[in-house]
């Protein structure tokens, strides 16, 4: 039996790359690769070719538009009584279930197919480059160069987002993440990121189709092919790209129409093995007003955040920035916009970009008090009257212990318990994190922050002398928590 099945399967690849051989004579190379490429024979039984297709989407395809020769190629390589049988999956299955597969036999052929010299259809679409009359499809990829991961900084908030958009960009379609959603709220990141990885795809293999369009440019080119009677071609252009990158898939809710072309496309794709990117506000299991079999789609791979950067990696941020715009500002004004602009990477970058105008306009060195004057209605909105410069030398001048001296490493008891109060204020009246705050301390990490917070607590509770002391100094505070 087994020489038996061997024999048939190597009769059934040897037909059907014969019958390739055949098709490859008539269709454009683009729509070679994209059609037939991902067809994989199964078996070739009483004159019967079964062939496995990806998806029903894609045997209505071949069905509608390259029946003629696949007929040919059939007729030349079994005779005239050949047929044709489609294995459509379904579903792909999962680690406990095996994929789904249903079959079709090819639509019965025109007579006229066996005797004619085969013509394409007179609307088949062969690729991209043929495709100029549907508004905003043309072949350029809508990436913008100078988004790239050399200039994206990595930080704890986007490591993992970063680490995967990088395998991606290496090996598209050919990850576990994909599909791959990134998703954060406004100005950290994400179009930054995803349109890196497509730089970088194009990059390393320059011959992939990358496309990275927003999902509102999606939906109106939608809306034109439905004018203009050109769905086929506009669905046609999507089928060839190689990696597809949609932005703020969040405005797809509501849009039936253009949630079910996208369905059809998305499968075709991952099925395919082509890579798709994705960007949200939110996770998918937050989306509302987009169908359940489309989220369900959306968490097949890999779901990453994008959060807000920390003290240290907004400081490299801006760092970057002055470097790309080759400025050099002092650290200390450096430090005083990562602490106080610390919303979103949009903001942080426009706030610097004002404040160098200012700085130019006025024909003033930039300077810290000069950054604090001008940028005061910028950044008042986050920024709390009560900072921890003016904690740090509120307690100095309280318990007499010096600047230097609080950021230093004495382990002296008449140093650490004033660091300590402060870092307990800082930690109460600011809205920094920890690590920022250890940060304006010398260095000193978030370990240390919290047991000095705890320290101060449990003081407060056995000892009078040291609540009336901490007491005092709240009474300064007192009245400015989270003022603007």
């Amino acid at each position: 039996m087994r020489p038996n099945l061997v024999l048939m399967q190597e009769d059934q690849v040897t037909v059907w790359n014969n019958c390739l051989k055949t098709i490859r004579e008539h269709v454009g190379e683009q729509a070679f690769n994209t059609w037939f490429a991902p067809i994989k024979p199964l078996r070739l039984v009483n004159n019967t070719l079964t062939i496995q297709v990806p998806s029903q989407f894609f045997y209505e395809w071949l069905e509608e538009h390259f029946v003629y020769i696949l007929r040919k190629a059939i007729d030349a390589e079994i005779g005239l009584d050949g047929k044709l049988e489609y294995s459509v999956v379904v579903d792909n299955g999962d680690r406990k279930n095996k994929p789904v597969a249903i079959k079709l036999p090819t639509a019965p052929p025109d007579k006229r197919s066996r005797t004619n010299k085969y013509q394409p259809p007179q609307n088949d679409y062969n690729g991209p480059f043929s495709f100029p009359d549907i508004e905003g499809l043309k072949t350029d990829t809508n990436l913008n160069d100078k988004y790239s991961f050399d200039t994206y900084i990595e930080g704890d908030c986007n490591r993992l987002a970063r680490s995967a958009g990088y395998a991606v960009a290496q090996s598209p379609g050919s990850t576990s993440f994909n599909p791959l959603m990134i998703y954060g709220g406004v100005g950290l990141g994400k179009t930054h990121l995803v349109q890196a990885i497509g730089n970088e795809i194009k990059r390393k293999q320059g011959h992939k189709f990358v496309v990275y369009v927003s999902s509102e440019k999606f939906t109106s080119q939608f809306i034109e092919a439905l004018k203009n009677n050109n769905v086929q071609k506009f669905t046609n252009f999507y089928l060839q790209v190689e990696a597809l990158i949609l932005d703020d898939v969040q405005f797809l809710a509501g849009k039936e129409k253009t949630q079910e072309i996208f369905f059809h496309i998305f499968n075709h794709l991952q099925q395919s093995g082509k890579q798709i990117i994705m960007t949200s506000d939110c996770p998918p299991s937050d989306l509302h007003g987009l169908t359940e079999r489309l989220l369900s789609r959306f968490k097949w791979g890999l779901t990453a955040d994008l959060q807000t950067p920390d003290f240290e990696t907004r400081i490299a941020i801006i760092e970057r920035k002055l470097q790309a715009e080759g400025l050099n500002l002092p650290f200390e004004v450096v430090e005083y916009l990562a602490y106080n602009v610390d919303t979103n990477i949009r903001e942080l970058e426009g706030t610097l970009i004002s404040l160098v105008a200012h700085a130019s306009l006025d024909k003033q060195e930039i300077s810290l008090s000069l950054a604090k004057n001008i940028l005061k209605n910028i950044v008042q909105n986050n920024v709390p009257e009560v900072d921890i410069d003016h904690i740090i030398k509120t307690v100095s001048r309280h318990f007499n212990v010096s600047l230097p001296d609080l950021k230093s490493k004495s382990r002296k008891k008449e140093v650490v318990v004033p660091r300590q109060i402060a870092m307990y204020f800082a930690k109460e009246y600011t809205q920094h994190s920890l690590k920022a705050i250890g940060y304006h301390f010398g260095g000193r990490d978030h370990a240390t922050v919290i047991h000095a917070c705890r320290s101060v607590q449990e003081m407060v509770k056995v000892n009078g002398k040291f609540s009336a002391e901490v007491k005092n100094l709240q009474n300064q505070f007192q009245g400015k928590k989270y003022s603007r």
